[in-house]
């Protein structure tokens, strides 16, 4: 379906770089691609890319320096399985992206990222609330989530 037919997507705000960001972000997850580049700009840069990332609607509008991504607002992406959250999280940390606390990341972009492991949600919801406290304040002790970790902190 093409992003124009998307009723509701998520919009981010980018100074520049967007067709980029769009590029690189579709790389990281199967079942994502650009749908449409609009309006391009006196430098060259489109002023919005529509994309579906992991059959998620989003698009990408090149409004300029007035806002940043922040915090406020992350992409998050749940995780089969430990190599696919390494893979992940070292692919949005290259190229200057920050490590954050119990999951979160920025990419080289700005935008905030959560990779959380299947296994981190299992295990912090179960029903045994003193193994599930265990691997809560394993995770907060965490940038990247180990499940390895989590596990063993579950099993005491």
């Amino acid at each position: 379906m093409s992003g124009l037919q998307q009723k509701v997507r998520t919009c981010w705000w980018f100074d520049g770089s967007g067709k980029e960001a769009a590029d690189f972000y579709c790389s990281l997850l199967p079942d994502s691609r650009i749908d449409g580049v609009f309006g391009p700009q006196g430098d060259g840069e489109p002023l919005v890319v529509e994309f579906t990332l992991a059959g998620a609607p989003m698009m990408i509008l090149n409004g300029g320096p007035m806002f940043k991504p922040n915090e406020a607002a992350s992409i998050s992406v749940l995780t089969e399985h430990q190599a696919e959250t390494d893979r992940l999280w070292n692919a949005l940390l290259a190229d200057g992206g920050e490590e954050g606390r119990c999951a979160w990341l920025k990419d080289k972009y700005g935008v905030s990222w959560q990779i959380v492991p299947k296994r981190l949600v299992e295990l912090i919801s179960h029903d045994n609330t003193e193994a599930a406290a265990r691997a809560r304040a394993a995770m907060m002790t965490m940038k990247k989530i180990h499940i390895a970790a989590l596990e063993a902190a579950f099993n005491g």
